[in-house]
């Protein structure tokens, strides 16, 4: 399954949201859900951190949400940081708070729920890192 999304895709993804749910989160800051959450709040975003493991813990200043339903307030993206077997889960969970993005991970590809999620509505990246498209200059701060 090749991922080819343009340049354009990417940067409107992430000019355009503001609230990221990142789902397998961790409080490690050797894990790479840690760095990529602590990047992202450096570049500006706001981040809910999601691990049933660890929910109630703060992480990075933010309070650790046991599900996407328990978050008190509006998410524009999920970020998944699981196993492909736990994609679909989250997808209806991503569609059932009005997501509007659902990113997942590098190599972290379902096209089913792909499919899924773009039927309701949502735009999809799969198999990619925000951090590295950040990094890559897929950003423009005046817009966030």
């Amino acid at each position: 399954m090749v991922n080819n999304y343009s340049e354009k895709y990417i940067r409107d993804i992430l000019n355009s949201v503001k609230t990221i749910a990142v789902v397998g989160a961790s409080s490690n800051p050797d894990r790479d859900s840690y760095k990529v959450m602590e990047s992202l709040i450096d570049y500006g975003y706001e981040v809910f951190p999601v691990n049933p493991n660890t929910a109630g813990e703060i992480i990075l200043g933010n309070k650790c949400f046991s599900s996407l339903e328990k978050i008190d307030a509006s998410i524009d993206m999920v970020d998944v940081f699981r196993k492909t077997g736990a994609v679909m889960e989250i997808t209806h969970q991503a569609i059932a708070i009005n997501a509007k993005v659902l990113w997942m991970q590098l190599d972290i590809m379902h096209k089913e729920a792909a499919d899924v999620a773009t039927k309701a509505g949502l735009r999809v990246v799969m198999d990619k890192c925000p951090k590295k498209e950040l990094e890559r200059g897929n950003w423009t701060s005046e817009e966030n």
